[in-house]
């Protein structure tokens, strides 16, 4: 079968290879790939920041945002041929820490997990795959090749849980306005489920016309470019989308009192002016939480899929910017300025 291979570490190794089918000990529910979404990590994999190939192997399957469907499963697993299905990432360590024993591997303490496509293990770049039925999502039918967007929503899914549990540090804690720093798909699906809980959604991104633009509109979000400071609001709740350093120094003393923060995106290093001492006032005095989240646990992933389930299939549509062949991989890799969502399809 094809599949999208590299060395890890390797810059620009990936290539379309020919491997065997995958083993039996990976899973019982043999899967069908239809699409694979794209995104920054894949990117970086590929020139050679990080990824690490499962143990004995040199060359590591890439792809973690998946969708399939089912070719063969046991009768016990929930699953049967030709159900539509989405693959869980994070693996709990073997250890396993507390964390991980209590399921939420996406809070694993000792960093022995592993990832699909990432770290350890191989990814659902490939004709075929195996799951586990433990970490095997059955997608809404309905859905169709948007079922690829399970993964990064259950990114949002998770900092959306952690926001209303900390939260509920006061009983009287009732948000109405969100701010979404960012408008990539992270941003857009964390501005839609904001839309969902019925906030008054803003989000604050660079550009000022276009698809994104216009997908914020028909979202009934408000949009502002510029900067953090000159937004003129002040939100309950903001989602910093761009690990872009500016923005996050700037996001301290922005939201009302007990607002919350939390950090999704991940930036590059360089040195930003910041006052410590009012990012310390601000938080005390306000009460404010700041703090970050990071992958998803099986629950996550069950809400993400409510939570696509239950959204616009038209609005979500338009998410996928971009749909590549399998023969033509590496073009999903090679970021064009109009993208959103760029998902290799399987099936074409």
């Amino acid at each position: 079968m094809r599949a999208i291979t590299l060395l890890p570490g390797v810059q620009n190794s990936a290539r379309l290879d020919d491997i065997p089918d995958p083993p039996p000990h990976e899973g019982s529910i043999l899967v069908r790939t239809l699409a694979l979404g794209v995104c920054g990590t894949d990117r970086e994999i590929v020139a050679g920041l990080y990824g690490e190939a499962p143990p004995g192997t040199e060359r590591l399957v890439l792809g973690h945002e998946s969708f399939g469907e089912v070719i063969e499963a046991p009768p016990d697993s929930g699953f049967a041929p030709g159900d539509p299905i989405v693959g869980i990432v994070r693996r709990p360590d073997p250890v396993p820490c507390p964390a991980c024993a209590a399921g939420e591997w996406d809070m694993c303490r000792n960093g022995r997990y592993t990832e699909r496509g990432i770290k350890g293990r191989n990814g659902y770049g490939a004709e075929r795959f195996r799951l586990e039925p433990a970490f095997a999502i059955k997608a809404d039918a309905a859905l169709g090749i948007l079922a690829v967007l399970t993964e990064p929503a259950s990114i949002v899914a998770k900092a959306w849980n952690q926001i209303e549990r900390i939260g509920k540090r006061s009983l009287s804690w009732q948000p109405r306005r969100l701010l979404v720093t960012g408008s990539g798909a992270i941003g857009l699906l964390a501005a839609m489920m904001g839309q969902q809980r019925g906030l008054d959604v803003h989000i604050l991104d660079r550009g000022s016309d276009g698809a994104k633009s216009a997908l914020l509109r028909d979202l009934g979000a408000h949009h502002h470019t510029g900067s953090v400071t000159d937004l003129g609001i002040r939100p309950d709740i903001v989602m910093e989308c761009t690990g872009a350093p500016q923005i996050v120094a700037d996001l301290a003393g922005l939201t009302t009192p007990g607002g919350i923060v939390c950090l999704v995106g991940l930036g590059g290093d360089h040195e930003v002016n910041f006052d410590i001492g009012r990012f310390n006032r601000s938080l005390v005095l306000d009460n404010d939480v700041i703090f970050g989240s990071v992958n998803a646990n099986r629950a996550d992933y069950d809400l993400a899929a409510d939570a696509l389930s239950q959204a616009d299939k038209g609005w979500l549509a338009r998410l996928i910017s971009r749909r590549v062949p399998l023969a033509r991989w590496s073009e999903a890799l090679r970021r064009q300025p109009d993208d959103i969502k760029v998902v290799i399809d399987f099936a074409a």
